[in-house]
């Protein structure tokens, strides 16, 4: 559906073409995944898990990303809709599979955005010496409020200013997280560091060093680091060249963050080694914040700055899939009409994006007040989501193209069975969650809701929401649910190159 079908009423406004160029929506996908961040959230239990085979984990865990981002791309050269996972997979596959893969990207970002955002908070905070704020639960949940909602702002003011504000925070991101490393690296083979430091081998890349159940819990995290690119072709209706940059920027996104990642890992498990991290693997992202005092010294707040710019810039880009996909989704009346208005001033969806905004700040308070490990739980339930929504673009991939698929080698490997094997390992990841968080023991809480861990019923009760929220809409408005699976058109494929 083209980008000026807005909702009714509303039809003459459409999203800002060309806003946006290559290298800005390059960036977005990079902010979205907050590297500095989510290395910092998971390279303890990482290691925790396997050793200093946390690179190779790291490694191993790019692959279905890779996959993914490659159905990511073909199915945006035939379909450029801000909706990605809904609108794809609506037409490869009907509309109630559809409605839920929207549904699992808009919940994304309520569950993980307000704990981004109290991450940028504390770390700006403790980089200015302001301890003492960080415990102060009243204070820094004000503050992290009052930065959703100014992240939020920025959104609906223009993809430009988002765009130039994420080029300062991931420049800023990319030199705090090189000094980091290059100071560690040089303790290292100094032999300067405070801990039981281990000289980097590239044995480290073996993910299967550690043994086939620590890869597989390790893999779970790993996923978790490298989601978020997609946000650059969330904004392909806004992007020059809509057709190929958008996908361009995702799959560029995806092997930036490798590198990144393994860098870091390297640097981590050499300067501090297994023994500490893993012994401070419950520690999360403070271990980071420790690290950052004996690898940099009085230059310390480098790296939390780095660790709070990239939760800020993954504030404001996480919002973006969801607000996005609300207003694809309300263009094709599988939602009511307001969700697709489009602000006149600025053409970006403001009612979504603000919607986004307030349910996420509800969210991020309400499970607060339960516990601070409840908002970990919640976070950990995103993999749940993160991998149904992956493995559904994948399959619609290939089912989408499936007339085309046998006229070349590089459609059957490229489009059809690379993103296959991505959503089945994807999917195999998601049944192993299950398995896992059906173990109360396996939650930060160690709580158990009615018998199950806190993350798996987080899962469940946003899937049975969401099943209820449809079932609904399907009677109040059948006409999004009239619409049938279909192929790519042949002129698409053949008319530009596959």
């Amino acid at each position: 559906m083209a980008a000026e079908d807005a909702a009714p009423g509303n039809r003459a406004e459409g999203l800002q073409a060309n806003a946006i160029g290559f290298v800005d929506a390059l960036v977005i996908g990079l902010n979205s995944t907050s590297p500095a961040y989510s290395l910092a959230a998971v390279i303890g239990p990482i290691v925790a898990l396997v050793g200093i085979y946390a690179p190779g984990v790291m490694f191993a865990s790019f692959v279905p990303m890779l996959l993914i981002a490659s159905a990511f791309y073909y199915l945006n050269k035939v379909d450029q809709d801000c909706g990605t996972t809904f609108s794809w997979v609506t037409r490869a596959m009907g509309p109630w599979i559809g409605w839920l893969g929207g549904w699992a990207i808009a919940m994304t970002g309520v569950l993980v955005v307000g704990s981004l955002a109290d991450v940028a908070v504390s770390f700006a905070l403790l980089a200015v010496g302001l301890d003492g704020w960080v415990d102060n639960a009243f204070v820094r949940q004000l503050l992290t409020v009052l930065l959703i909602i100014v992240m939020t702002a920025v959104c609906v003011i223009g993809t430009e200013l988002s765009a130039k504000v994420q080029n300062v925070l991931i420049l800023a991101q990319v030199v705090f997280l090189l000094v980091f490393v290059g100071v560690a690296l040089y303790s290292v083979y100094a032999g300067t560091s405070k801990y039981d430091s281990v000289e980097p081998a590239l044995s480290w890349l073996n993910p299967f060093g550690a043994g086939g159940a620590a890869l597989s819990g390790g893999l779970l995290l790993g996923v978790f680091i490298y989601w978020g690119w997609e946000s650059a072709v969330n904004l392909t209706e806004e992007v020059e060249d809509s057709a190929t940059a958008p996908g361009k920027a995702g799959l560029w996104s995806t092997v930036i963050l490798l590198v990144t990642y393994v860098s870091v890992g390297f640097a981590v498990v050499a300067y501090a080694g297994p023994t500490f991290l893993a012994e401070n693997a419950d520690e999360e992202e403070f271990v980071f914040a420790q690290l950052a005092t004996d690898v940099l010294g009085g230059w310390d707040w480098v790296l939390l700055l780095a660790v709070s710019t990239s939760a800020i810039a993954s504030t404001q880009t996480t919002i973006i899939p969801a607000s996005r996909t609300a207003l694809s989704m309300a263009r094709r009346r599988a939602l009511p009409a307001s969700y697709g208005h489009i602000s006149p001033r600025f053409r970006t969806p403001d009612v979504s994006t603000w919607w986004v905004a307030g349910i996420a700040i509800a969210w991020y308070l309400v499970v607060n007040q339960i516990s601070s490990n409840a908002l970990f739980d919640s976070l950990t339930a995103l993999s749940l989501l993160i991998a149904f929504y992956y493995a559904l673009t994948g399959i619609a991939c290939a089912v989408y193209y499936r007339r085309h698929l046998l006229e070349s080698v590089h459609n059957f490997l490229l489009i059809g069975l690379g993103p296959l094997i991505g959503s089945g390992l994807l999917a195999w990841l998601l049944v192993k969650s299950v398995a896992d968080m059906s173990d109360p023991a396996n939650s930060y809480s160690g709580t158990s809701w009615f018998g199950l861990g806190p993350p798996l019923v987080i899962g469940i009760g946003i899937t049975v929401v969401g099943i209820v929220i449809m079932c609904v809409w399907r009677l109040r408005a059948p006409a999004f649910w009239a619409e049938r699976p279909g192929v790519v058109d042949p002129e698409l494929v053949h008319g530009k190159e596959a």
